[in-house]
């Protein structure tokens, strides 16, 4: 009896570690571990995120203006036409956004049409897009930690981009903006790029994804040229042996903005030079650099270091050439032509168009969240290259990581390219302190340093420290309080506010430029103004509205066409002008003082959202 019961507990252990074993080796591999941390991930942001949610949106205004344009689609708007007609003055705003992240929304939104009431459609829709989309970076991800470090990085890779996933905004149901599949093809270029085989199929599906992002926003164009800069090096440090992998990723993404450019560009615009998205501008340039590299890369094999050399110049020539004579103002800030006044009351007060200076001035609390992953991250590359281990796999992705790191210190949106890849770099240098650690357990310093790089590869733990720094614990506090998150919360916004406003007969409506892209969704109405730079001359309108003598108010707002003033005290633009000038409309507003063109919106003389008709003159 007491054998049988000796050999009945030892069979427990003896089962349990083959199955042990056999769920290790299973998630040794990138299919199954992709799908153990996209579930991890998917219930993380699930459970933290949609039972509080007031709203099925992100609450970012790219994302409320991303289903308007949606809506106008599937409304029947043209697939060339991207006029946003309710936005603006005169006939409306030509935004720059892609018609290629409007496709696959539309086609989810009618898909779940087809068994769900139209408004769970759409919540369906945008809940179910972004979380599609973090499985697909984690997939990238993922790929890119294999191959510059095996198994062990792949897993550390993995863990780092669910928990950036997790405590960042870019992948919460809702988030539909282009941000977020624009860092899911980054991560892809860059897990091509450090293939360790170099094979051209790898470098193939790099060029489409790098075509594809500069198609979706103008964003990426530096991190693009950065990945054809790197292509180009390569074959000039190799040659032959790796032609064939240069004219792949070359043949890739000429072959995809071409696509792209003809898919999504009208024909009568053909000709036209934007900045700000792809035109005949980034696509000359693109084709020049990608064709000329293909053309150089046919040099004899005999062809030496300083031959290849010479031949990359005369493709960095005939690239500099096309810009300069085709799009000259590309080479410089898009956003440079840009009224001084609405960049010193609009635009200066974007958060995400901030610049490294700027983010240290006003909130040096984040300047850790957005720049200390990157800066460390580009450290971390550097030292592998300098001590020869993985050498060109870390000057990949140092060069990757510095040029984000750039983007961020002109506008802090790129920040997030940086946060993102300087996850790789990390995962190396983890994956290398634990057999440190391993092999000296006692040794303090390795143990201190594995535990701060752990923490420095989450940007969630620089804003932690930066915030506790900055204001101390007492600050954590506060900010987590419900008190304090009642009080903050916008009253003047979302569906119930707008209420009143969606009753009235549409018009023009002049609001706070970040009221703009909500009143789209909510109401029929038209607005002047939207946080969005193409409509200048709308954002401009309202400022001069809201800073003018309500006299001289008047003639802006009948010029504008305007039949109607929202205005909320409480929201900051409007703070912000009645400060600057009390005796302007907006200022005189807040006073409780009313010109007599202004008739109050009967109902709304006492709520948050105060509505002014414009009486005829």
């Amino acid at each position: 009896m007491t054998n049988a019961c000796a050999t009945t507990e030892d069979a427990g252990p003896a089962v349990a570690k083959p199955n042990a074993g056999r769920i290790v080796s299973l998630l040794s591999r990138l299919p199954a571990a992709i799908v153990a941390y996209g579930v991890v991930t998917i219930l993380a942001l699930v459970v933290l995120n949609l039972p509080n949610a007031a709203d099925y949106l992100g609450t970012d205004n790219d994302d409320v203006m991303r289903l308007v344009e949606v809506r106008d689609l599937l409304g029947g708007q043209g697939w060339f036409d991207l006029m946003q007609y309710r936005l603006g003055l005169g006939d409306g705003t030509l935004m720059h956004w892609s018609r290629l992240i409007d496709l696959p929304l539309a086609n989810l939104i009618s898909t779940f049409d087809l068994f769900l009431p139209h408004e769970r459609a759409e919540a369906m829709a945008v809940t179910v897009w972004p979380l599609f989309l973090a499985v697909l970076l984690l997939a990238a991800m993922g790929l890119a930690g294999r191959r510059i470090g095996g198994v062990a990085v792949m897993h550390v890779s993995l863990g780092l981009t669910m928990l950036f996933l997790v405590t960042g905004n870019r992948f919460l149901p809702g988030s539909i903006d282009h941000h977020n599949v624009q860092m899911v093809l980054i991560a892809a270029m860059t897990a091509m790029l450090v293939d360790p085989r170099k094979r051209p199929a790898s470098f193939a599906l790099a060029g489409i994804a790098a075509g594809l992002a500069v198609a979706i926003g103008a964003e990426t164009v530096l991190h693009v040229a950065a990945a054809s800069m790197i292509v180009a090096f390569l074959w000039g440090w190799h040659g032959a042996a790796f032609a064939k992998a240069a004219r792949a990723y070359c043949a890739g993404l000429v072959g995809m903005v071409s696509a792209a450019f003809f898919a999504t560009v009208p024909p009568s615009l053909y000709s036209a030079v934007t900045c700000d998205n792809l035109s005949l501008g980034f696509y000359s340039i693109i084709a020049a650099g990608g064709l000329g590299l293909i053309a150089v890369t046919f040099l004899p094999a005999r062809s030496g270091f300083s031959a290849r050399l010479v031949a990359l110049g005369a493709v960095g020539a005939a690239v500099a050439a096309t810009a300069i004579l085709i799009a000259p103002k590309c080479l410089g800030n898009p956003l440079a032509d840009l009224d001084p006044m609405v960049t010193r009351l609009w635009l200066s007060n974007v958060t995400e168009a901030r610049s490294v200076v700027a983010v240290a001035r006003l909130d040096p609390s984040a300047w850790g969240a957005f720049y200390g992953v990157g800066a460390v991250a580009f450290a971390i590359s550097v030292f592998f290259a300098m001590t020869g281990r993985r050498k060109e796999t870390a000057l990949v992705l140092a060069a990757l990581i510095g040029v984000s790191w750039l983007v961020a210190a002109l506008q802090v949106r790129g920040a997030t390219f940086a946060n993102l890849l300087g996850i790789l770099p990390f995962a190396m240098l983890l994956i290398d302190l634990r057999r440190v650690v391993h092999a000296n357990p006692q040794h303090m310093g390795a143990n201190f340093l594995y535990l701060a790089m752990a923490f420095a590869a989450l940007p969630s733990a620089w804003a932690l420290g930066g915030l506790i720094a900055s204001e101390g614990v007492k600050g954590i506090v506060e900010r987590l309080s419900p008190q304090v998150e009642a009080r903050n919360a916008p009253s003047c916004t979302g569906q119930a506010a707008f209420a009143s406003l969606a009753s009235i007969p549409p018009t023009t409506v002049v609001a706070p430029v970040d009221f703009g892209a909500s009143i789209l969704r909510y109401t029929s109405h038209r607005v002047v103004t939207a946080p969005y730079h193409r409509n200048q001359g709308g954002i401009l309108t309202e400022i001069y509205i809201g800073l003018s003598k309500p006299k001289q108010a008047e003639a802006f707002l009948r010029g504008a066409g305007a039949g109607l003033l929202a205005f909320c005290r409480n929201e900051w633009q409007t703070t912000n002008f009645a400060k600057l000038e009390p005796q302007g409309l907006y200022g005189q507003l807040a006073e409780g003082k009313v010109p007599d063109y202004l008739e109050p919106v009967s109902g709304t003389q006492d709520g948050p959202l105060q509505l002014f008709r414009i009486r005829p003159e």
